[in-house]
């Protein structure tokens, strides 16, 4: 279920905030708060082809975060400890896994040189969505070159982060060094991170205002991409990649074209003489979006018979059925989905707002169930936050309620309104208890970012 995290300085959360995305996401505009994306499948590729890279450099995948950008144009970064910020712009420009896994392999040689290493205690206890808030999208990440500092906005105050992502020659030719290094040691090919790379240097020509921010914070010359050339001719012996990630990567680009783009642009890249995977995957979504929900369910059916055990599929199915109405048949399609892949949290949320749906005490219950667990999971998800202040409201439960909607606030860097509901949870939780004592914490903390 592809969909925007609300921005962080937001107080009010739509109501609408799981469902897909805008009919159309406009390239952010110069300066406005960029905002995050969540798909399930999208994140579950990207992960299990940057696991291997992450190992290589020492790093436990598990702690990395991969997080997706809504925003059109190539960049990639880290920031904030041990996150990689990947914009969808990028994700679509790579022509290939390897291509995708090459710009990640830099980033990680980012990490691993500790390039970043005087800005990532101030980065590193906030959420991604406020490390976006606190760059300002990418465009204020990377100034003139690269070489000048970023002005940056949080909490609502300016502030200047000179050293934010100064990124030398130096470190940049470290970077590409240590990408081959990681990337044969994960046992991929370097030759991506070539190609990708010569495609980043054919921008140097363009004008600055017009270069994507990956060609102005990550300075490329001929002497780096000859370098990277001749040392990725010497790797002999590639292995093949893993089917799941050579089957996957194609369903990315799809889910990302057929939830951004209209329709004409997504069959003209598939048109309907295409009936792979990912072209009937970008016209069910592209048919979705305009309300066409019978050509939707035509071009996703095919996919679900051919492999009845395709969860994200399933997913996907489900997510069109609960956005046309169709709840009780997209209770099902989650129901199964959660089934085939018990690990994936935002398919559980998924099946948690199919649940909260359905007027039905016995459904709320078990809604309740699916959220907790999916917040022991990832406890910074504020839209799985908000479901469970509306479940626990649904339930009766009060205290609950307004606990939830205080982690949500919190989260959405809205102290104030997480002081009011963590008030609201301290009265109504009994006195000691595990929740009551969550509740005083969010109320402390609320209070100090209020007064700052």
């Amino acid at each position: 279920m592809l969909h925007r995290l609300p921005h962080r300085l937001r107080t009010v959360l739509s109501a609408a905030v799981l469902l897909s995305l805008a009919p159309s996401l406009p390239r952010p505009a110069s300066g406005a708060e960029p905002a995050l994306i969540r798909d399930a499948e999208i994140e579950h590729i990207s992960r299990t082809l940057a696991a291997p890279i992450f190992a290589a450099a020492g790093l436990d995948p598990a702690h990395v975060e991969i997080h997706l950008v809504d925003d059109t144009r190539l960049n990639a970064f880290v920031a904030g400890g041990q996150r990689v910020f990947l914009n969808t712009g990028l994700i679509l420009a790579a022509r290939d896994p390897l291509e995708l896994a090459g710009v990640i392999a830099h980033e990680t040689g980012h990490i691993s040189g500790g390039h970043l290493a005087r800005t990532q205690d101030a980065l590193r206890a906030a959420t991604a969505q406020s490390v976006l808030t606190f760059l300002l999208g990418a465009a204020a990440m990377v100034g003139a070159g690269g070489d000048a500092g970023a002005a940056v906005i949080m909490g609502g105050r300016e502030m200047t982060g000179r050293n934010l992502l100064r990124y030398t020659r130096t470190q940049e030719s470290s970077a590409d060094q240590a990408a081959i290094s990681l990337l044969i040691k994960a046992g991929y090919s370097p030759k991506g991170l070539v190609t990708f790379m010569e495609l980043m240097a054919q921008q140097e020509g363009l004008l600055e205002a017009r270069q994507d921010p990956y060609v102005r914070s990550h300075p490329l010359f001929p002497d780096r991409v000859s370098a990277l050339r001749e040392r990725a001719a010497a790797v002999t012996g590639e292995k093949p990649l893993p089917a799941e990630i050579t089957e996957g990567f194609p369903r990315v680009h799809a889910k990302i074209l057929g939830f951004t783009q209209p329709l004409g642009a997504v069959l003209r890249k598939y048109p309907l003489t295409d009936t792979s995977i990912a072209a009937r995957y970008a016209r069910s979504i592209a048919y979705h979006r305009l309300g066409r929900i019978e050509e939707a369910l035509a071009e996703i059916n095919p996919v679900i018979a051919a492999n009845e055990k395709d969860a994200f599929a399933l997913e996907l199915r489900g997510q069109l059925l609960l956005e046309h109405g169709r709840v009780a048949d997209a209770t099902a399609e989650y129901g199964r989905a959660v089934l085939l892949a018990p690990n994936q949290p935002l398919i559980r949320a998924g099946y948690a707002s199919a649940l909260l749906a359905i007027d039905d005490p016995g459904r709320t219950q078990t809604a309740i169930e699916m959220l907790r667990t999916v917040l022991n999971q990832e406890r910074t998800y504020t839209e799985g936050w908000r479901l469970l202040a509306q479940a626990y409201g649904r339930s009766g439960d009060v205290g609950q309620a307004s606990l939830a909607s205080a982690e949500q606030y919190m989260l959405m860097g809205s102290p104030r309104e997480a002081l009011r509901f963590a008030e609201q949870a301290i009265r109504r939780l009994d006195a000691g208890s595990p929740a009551y004592l969550r509740a005083q914490d969010i109320k402390r903390s609320a209070e100090n970012a209020r007064d700052q």
